[in-house]
């Protein structure tokens, strides 16, 4: 499958030219780094880009102050990580090994210098790319989980640092590596832990303390400003970040959990123009995210818009989950759906123990050479049977209906019967849940005769239904039976995503009548912009 960013050796013997080094010299200011100090500490923030004139950096292991990578940086190479784009914080140790001279460009002014002359962006931003892709293959960060197994906090950080491409070290309790990280921060590595850096324990782990740590979630100045808000970090918000940002508006993209939303946890989408291998929606959006950065558009997760507001004579106000509060002349919509929670008894009880909503390589760790059950009849469900099916022993997956023809791709449907490791069993649903701390097995009932039968699987994907995240906007605009926001002609609106409300536009799937596909839905963020431009400017 395609994947963002091209070999890292590769990229990094691309120097950048003798123009773009006298634009750095203009821009910033010659440093001298002694032998043994540190350029950059796990969650400090990436303020500043630093090229190398003289000298030699390594990275170095948080946990034991050794030399962390056989490579280092010398002359015509640049320190740098992707975070430099959205002002987040180091995850890795940087330290001068001998005597070391560098150039160091405020990050504003990089910013401006990267949007002024393309071909040192390209050459920036492709290694940075790059990096951020080796760390990820190879688990190399500051943010170690142990015991991600056995804890569901543990695992609920691992959850959001997979889906947000956030890289991490993943140890099982007791184990040798689990022991010298712990040991570092004299703990004991028999117990479940977050921990960011040397001694940083991260006390009752959440999203949104590893999000800080990794600058992530930078607090916004109470009633900032902006032109145009973007609620929703799916495949429509993201593009319609990228354009906002292209078209030079001040714009900020908020996500109540990952960058990527639903689409973000399709394993492989193999119809998207472009990617004839495939690509995983994780991947795709990830790249409309960095490019949307590299326009300047900032992001805000994890945050959750609770209300929306009519500012008399100046647009909008959202309030965050956190009670805080920005502005905006525009609002976009994208806030997609959510898989339908079904009526099982202890449902709530075994979600993140055994019963998930995402089919992803985090997930699919747990299930390997185990049984696993998949239930829905949609591309999604397919996609994770398909993806699931590498690792577990058996995929079961489970259609209420009769037939997949009316809701799955002809060509997913072909490859799911013609798999060996998947069984696809129709007219069932499943009616109860087995286990104790974890699921362990589960009931099907069949629905037109009510016999039952039990089941071992380790995991239970749910992926049936979708219900619009649109509770938020109750009142404001008009909304159809199902929650499903209205545009367009069904609101006397020219633009066919301009809501009831004058200012605030709806794309993708949260949007009636939208078509349910990451393409469409790319495209209706990309357009948007056009309007919330038409509107911004009447």
């Amino acid at each position: 499958m395609e994947t963002i960013g091209q070999d890292l050796r590769e990229m990094q013997r691309v120097p950048l030219a003798p123009s773009h080094v006298a634009a750095l010299r203009a821009a910033g200011t010659i440093v001298d780094y002694p032998a043994g100090t540190f350029l950059a500490r796990p969650g400090e923030p990436v303020d500043r880009f630093v090229y190398i004139e003289d000298g030699e950096i390594k990275v170095v292991n948080p946990f034991t102050g050794q030399r962390h990578l056989s490579s280092t940086l010398g002359p015509t190479q640049f320190m740098g990580e992707i975070s430099f784009l959205n002002g987040g914080a180091w995850s890795m140790a940087m330290r001068a090994v001998r005597d070391t001279r560098v150039i160091e460009v405020p990050r504003r002014d990089m910013l401006r210098l990267m949007s002024e002359i393309q071909e040192m962006s390209d050459i920036v931003i492709t290694v940075l790319a790059a990096r951020r892709r080796r760390q990820l293959d190879a688990g190399d960060s500051s943010l170690v989980l142990i015991g991600e197994d056995a804890d569901r906090k543990v695992r609920r950080i691992a959850e959001f640092a997979s889906r947000n491409r956030l890289p991490y070290s993943a140890y099982a309790l007791g184990s040798a590596e689990a022991a010298t990280v712990a040991t570092s921060c004299a703990i004991s590595a028999d117990h479940p832990a977050v921990i960011f850096g040397r001694g940083n324990v991260v006390a009752d782990p959440t999203p949104d303390k590893v999000a800080r740590l990794l600058g992530l979630n930078r607090d916004l100045v109470d009633d900032e400003a902006f032109d145009v808000l973007i609620v929703g970090g799916g495949p429509a918000g993201v593009a319609a970040g990228v354009y906002a940002g292209a078209e030079g508006l001040h714009a900020l993209v908020v996500e109540d959990i990952a960058i990527g939303g639903q689409a973000g946890t399709s394993s492989r989408i193999e119809n998207y123009m472009g990617f004839p291998t495939g690509i995983s929606g994780a991947d795709l959006v990830w790249r409309g995210e960095v490019q949307a950065m590299k326009f300047g558009t900032r992001f805000a997760m994890p945050r959750r818009v609770v209300k929306l507001e009519r500012l008399d004579d100046a647009g909008f106000c959202a309030t965050f989950d956190n009670d805080q509060r920005v502005r905006g002349r525009a609002v976009v919509v994208a806030t997609g759906v959510q898989y339908r929670r079904l009526p099982i008894d202890r449902l709530a009880a075994f979600e993140g123990a055994g019963v998930y909503y995402a089919a992803t390589e985090n997930e699919a760790r747990y299930c390997r050479n185990n049984e696993t059950i998949v239930i829905g009849g949609g591309n999604s469900a397919g996609q994770a049977a398909m993806f699931l099916s590498r690792t577990a022993s058996r995929v079961r997956l489970l259609v209420r209906g009769t037939s997949l023809a009316s809701s799955m791709s002809s060509y997913l449907s072909s490859r799911l019967a013609a798999d060996p490791a998947i069984t696809i069993e129709y007219g069932v649903e499943v009616s109860a849940l087995h286990g104790d701390d974890k699921l362990d097995g589960v009931t099907i009932r069949n629905v037109h005769d009510g016999s039952t039968h039990e089941a071992h699987s380790c995991a239970l994907f749910i992926m049936v239904g979708a219900a619009p995240n649109s509770d938020w906007l109750s009142g404001l605009v008009a909304l159809d039976d199902s929650g499903f926001v209205l545009t367009g002609e069904a609101v006397g609106q020219a633009s066919p995503y301009a809501t009831s409300q004058s200012g605030i536009f709806a794309v993708g799937d949260v949007r009636a009548g939208s078509v349910k596909r990451v393409a469409s839905s790319v495209g209706e963020g990309s357009v948007v912009i056009s309007r919330v431009w038409d509107y911004l400017n009447d």
